[in-house]
C-alpha cells in the first residue's frame, strides 16, 4: 500500500502520515515514511528526540552519496543509470514506533527543468520506494503531486489531500485533489482535520459537496496533540488523544478499500 499525504502547510498533515504510518507499522506491517517536504518535521512526530532529527541529513543534501551514485570524475557529467537499493538498508532511521524514516529533503518537480545530480538521486529513490517495495509507504509530501512525475504518481494507491476549514485550506486541497486525479492516482479523498465546531464541520462539507470531493473522514481539534507539540513531544504517545483514534480508524478504512 503506497499513501501521499498532501495539504496546504499548517493544516497537520505529517500528524496525519505519522499517525497512518505508526498504525500499519503496529498491525505487522513493515512501513517506511517518506519526509518530502521543504521543511521536514515527521522525525519528531514519529518519536525521534530533537537532538537526532536534527542530525539526520536529506538525502537532497547528502553530498557523499549523490557523488558515489552520479560521480563519473568529469565535471558536469554524470550518471543517470544506477542503483538506490542499498540507500534504503544505509539511510533510513528506525523511529521508536516502528517505522522506518527516509528524509528526501527538496524534490524538485518533473517541469522544473532541474537536471541535477541531487534531484536525479531523490527521484530515482522516490520512484523505487513507490512502484517497486514491496511494503507500506507513507509519504508526507509538500502541496501538489507534480514532483512525483506521472509513472510514480500513477503507482501510488491513495492520495489523501489534508485540509481544515479555512477557505485557503480548502482552495488549495481542491486544486491538489483535481491534479491527483488528472495524475491517474486510483483513490484520492480529502481528510478534514483540525475540526472544532459544528459550523467547522459543516464548512469542510459544503464545499466538499460543491466541488465534487470525497470526504473520508473529519478529524476533530485536539487540544492534547496541541500541548504535546508545544512541548516538542510525539502526539502519537498521546493515549487519551480522539484525533488520534480517528486517524487509526483511517488506516482500517484504507486497508478495507485496498482490498
Amino acid at each position: 500500500m503506497k499513501i501521499a499525504v498532501s495539504g496546504k502547510g499548517g493544516v497537520g498533515k505529517t500528524l496525519i502520515a505519522g499517525g497512518l504510518a505508526y498504525s500499519f507499522a503496529r498491525k505487522g506491517l513493515k512501513t517506511i515514511a517518506i519526509d518530502a517536504d521543504p521543511s521536514p518535521n515527521l522525525a519528531l512526530t514519529l518519536g525521534l528526540p530533537l537532538e537526532e532529527a536534527r542530525d539526520i541529513v536529506p538525502i537532497s543534501e547528502n553530498k557523499e552519496l549523490i557523488e558515489s551514485k552520479t560521480g563519473t570524475g568529469y565535471p558536469g557529467v554524470y550518471r543517470l543509470s544506477f542503483s538506490v537499493v542499498d540507500v534504503i538498508h544505509d539511510f533510513s532511521v528506525r523511529t521508536p514506533f516502528g517505522v522506518n524514516l527516509i528524509v528526501m529533503g527538496t524534490v524538485r518537480s518533473v517541469g522544473s527543468g532541474c537536471t541535477c545530480p541531487a534531484n536525479s538521486v531523490v527521484r530515482a529513490l522516490l520512484r523505487h520506494l513507490v512502484v517497486e517495495l514491496n511494503e507500506v509507504v507513507i509519504i508526507d509530501m509538500e502541496a501538489g503531486v507534480e514532483h512525483l512525475g506521472r509513472g510514480t504518481a500513477q503507482s501510488v494507491d491513495t492520495m489523501l489531500v489534508v485540509a481544515d476549514a479555512n477557505m485557503k485550506s480548502l482552495e488549495t486541497a481542491k486544486h491538489i485533489y483535481d491534479l491527483a486525479a488528472g495524475a491517474g492516482i486510483k483513490q484520492v479523498f480529502l481528510v478534514g482535520n483540525k475540526v472544532g465546531s459544528q459550523i467547522q464541520e459543516e464548512t469542510i462539507k459544503e464545499f466538499a459537496g460543491k466541488n465534487g470531493l470525497t470526504i473520508l473522514d473529519l478529524v476533530p481539534f485536539d487540544q492534547n496533540v496541541v500541548e504535546a507539540e508545544m512541548r516538542g513531544e510525539t502526539p502519537l504517545k498521546c493515549r487519551e488523544s480522539v484525533a488520534l483514534h480517528v486517524i487509526q480508524n483511517l488506516s482500517e478504512k484504507l486497508t478495507s478499500k485496498d482490498n
